[in-house]
């Protein structure tokens, strides 16, 4: 190979990998795709609030609107429930993703959320309307604190870091006692995150 050759090669390898970092940059992940769609939901049922009785989850009228039980995860009663979830869900996330993948990670999510409405169509109030992503989101948080347990984390407003298991499990047990908070759905979801995290844990202890 002459001199020119190898300075073409060089030159068709970098551009590859240029265009590689140019795809990564603008490749949207589940995350900001679930945080997208939430976000446009809650503006349309700003605008339009009674497509929150169409979408959101009542276990009473639910074998009428089978859809809701996935619709009730992109709608949001307020601001700051949505906030609270979209914040969460980017740290759980951002960290679940890396340990376990994109596609693992969306069926942890979605099963967390399915489940939890499931237990909820169940066990909750029969004509009350159960909106948001919180089972979801506590599947996340079992899984990952099942898989790293040890992780430290602050919690507003603790002014120490905790151990990962502890802030899940206390976060669950407080929001429980709240009212108009389906606890239910946070229980459905956690479920599947232990399960879904104990299972990923022992895979990678055999991988190593």
């Amino acid at each position: 190979m002459d001199e020119n050759s190898a300075f073409a090669d060089t030159d068709s390898t970098a551009n590859q990998v240029m265009r590689y970092r140019r795809y990564q940059r603008f490749n949207l992940n589940p995350i900001w795709i679930i945080i997208a769609i939430n976000s446009f939901m809650f503006v349309v049922t700003f605008v339009s609030p009674r497509l929150t009785s169409l979408l959101g989850l009542v276990p009473a009228i639910f074998l009428s609107q089978p859809w809701t039980i996935v619709t009730s995860l992109f709608i949001h009663s307020g601001l700051w429930h949505l906030l609270a979830n979209m914040m969460t869900l980017y740290f759980f996330g951002s960290y679940l993703s890396r340990l376990i993948g994109d596609s693992k990670f969306s069926v942890v999510y979605f099963s967390g959320g399915i489940l939890g409405n499931i237990l909820y169509i169940l066990l909750g109030e029969p004509l009350s309307v159960a909106v948001g992503a919180s089972g979801a989101i506590f599947a996340l948080g079992g899984a990952f604190a099942m898989m790293r347990p040890k992780l430290r984390v602050f919690v507003f407003p603790i002014p120490v870091p905790l151990p990962l298991w502890i802030a899940v499990i206390g976060g669950f047990i407080i929001l429980s006692f709240l009212p108009f908070v389906a606890w239910q759905a946070h229980l459905g979801g956690l479920i599947v995150g232990l399960i879904s995290g104990y299972i990923f844990r022992r895979k990678e202890r055999y991988l190593f």
